[in-house]
């Protein structure tokens, strides 16, 4: 995307007026930044004649809309629909002529050069990393859901879910951060298992109560019904494990749920075993944090997602699809499966000499990289130049998926730092 520079002169006799310079938006722009340069100090050093050069910003849209102002306090601003500078309105970024907004304030009698770039950032997919599971002080977490997205934006997440129990009130009022994508949420948290509903502010209108199948069934049939995409949660944990019987209602797994231990290592099994039974439900993690000065932390583990933007329907329709995988925290192994333009989560019709192409980054020693398939490790790789892995693996007529994991061992236990979600074949 060609990125537009203007060099425009203020006039002596245009001090202490506004104006607009207009300047053309393309189609499929995601962020416009605008930056300014220009001569702060005019005159000889001693000279009466020495002055102070002022030149104001503001910025308008297409439709001639006032996005924000910044007086001559910032040389550079963007704005865009999930971020804006500060004192900027977040705007959906329309095709059109918007107007760059000019101040001038202090301007010397010779007239005043000012360059002004504008850079245009594309809509594109991209990765997202964020963390699915947490709660505030709405439930039992000891922070409020605006100091939780401090936190968050502190560690380098891009979204977070705000999970309580039982309770959505405060999604009925979440702030709008910039920088930060806020995913409604609520763990329905029953005696018989936990799942997360993302998505929708209020996934149930009366009660979270159900005390038999068929009532649970209901609250599930309802939520979805509003749009929820709905998580089971911690499936194989010692004090509040998955106890229904039925493994459809739900849309995913959470098989990583705050440190890895046993009780997650026995969720990817049982994870893997639902695959193996044709039951194409992806895995996602997230933290379950609750409050400082605790082995359960923000942000560990974190969910990346491949996202065409950062809106949360985006985001839950990639974490539908499978697009997706889990590491250990924001500077963990970071992953890649792709076969041609499918990646994780797809489903790829097989033709002959198909490769997976895998690529695997900030790999430590002793770490190992499996090639995960529903009869076990199909292939795995124990060294890594500079931190990091690029391999293409024929595929197999006989796989029906194949998914990457990373482990480390620790005390002869496989302690897994990364596992992404499958791609499928036909």
């Amino acid at each position: 995307m060609n990125n537009l520079v203007i060099d425009h002169t203020i006039t002596k006799t245009e001090e202490g007026t506004y104006y607009t310079i207009p300047f053309a938006v393309p189609e499929g722009i995601e962020k416009i930044t605008v930056s300014y340069s220009y001569q702060r100090m005019s005159g000889k050093v001693g000279h009466p004649e020495k002055m102070v050069n002022v030149v104001d910003l503001g910025l308008m849209n297409e439709s001639g809309k006032f996005l924000g102002w910044s007086g001559s306090s910032r040389s550079s601003v963007f704005v865009g629909p999930y971020s804006a500078t500060n004192g900027y309105l977040m705007s959906e970024v329309k095709a059109g002529e918007w107007k760059i907004l000019v101040g001038a304030y202090k301007i010397p009698p010779a007239g005043l050069p000012v360059r002004y770039e504008i850079t245009f950032t594309p809509s594109q997919p991209r990765w997202l990393l964020g963390d699915l599971h947490m709660h505030s002080t709405a439930s039992d977490g000891q922070y409020d859901v605006s100091t939780l997205a401090r936190m968050a934006q502190k560690k380098g997440l891009d979204f977070i879910a705000l999970t309580n129990h039982n309770n959505y009130s405060e999604n009925l009022h979440l702030p709008l951060i910039p920088g930060l994508t806020i995913i409604p949420g609520v763990e329905w948290t029953h005696y018989r298992g936990h799942m997360n509903f993302f998505g929708v502010a209020n996934p149930f209108d009366n009660s979270f109560v159900a005390n038999s199948d068929e009532e649970m069934l209901t609250i599930i049939r309802n939520a979805k019904q509003r749009g929820a995409l709905i998580s089971v949660n911690h499936p194989k944990c010692n004090l509040c494990p998955y106890l229904w019987r039925n493994t459809d209602c739900f849309d995913l797994v959470e098989v990583w749920n705050g440190p890895m231990r046993k009780v997650n290592r026995d969720g990817i099994v049982w994870w893997h075993e639902m695959q193996v039974n044709g039951q194409r439900k992806p895995l996602v993690g997230g933290s379950d944090f609750h409050r400082s000065l605790h082995p359960v932390r923000m942000g560990n583990p974190v969910t990346h997602v491949y996202s065409s933007t950062p809106a949360v329907s985006d985001l839950l329709s990639a974490i539908a699809q499978g697009h997706s995988y889990v590491s250990s925290s924001v500077n963990g192994v970071q992953l890649n499966l792709t076969c041609g333009d499918s990646l994780m989560g797809d489903l790829v019709e097989q033709t002959e000499s198909q490769v997976l192409s895998i690529s695997a980054k900030n790999l430590q020693p002793g770490m190992s990289v499996k090639l995960i398939t529903q009869t076990g490790a199909a292939a795995e790789w124990h060294k890594f130049g500079a931190g990091s892995l690029t391999a293409e693996v024929p595929i197999s007529p006989a796989w029906r998926f194949a998914y990457l994991l990373v482990t480390r061992q620790i005390f002869r236990t496989d302690i897994v730092r990364a596992i992404s979600n499958p791609i499928y074949f036909r």
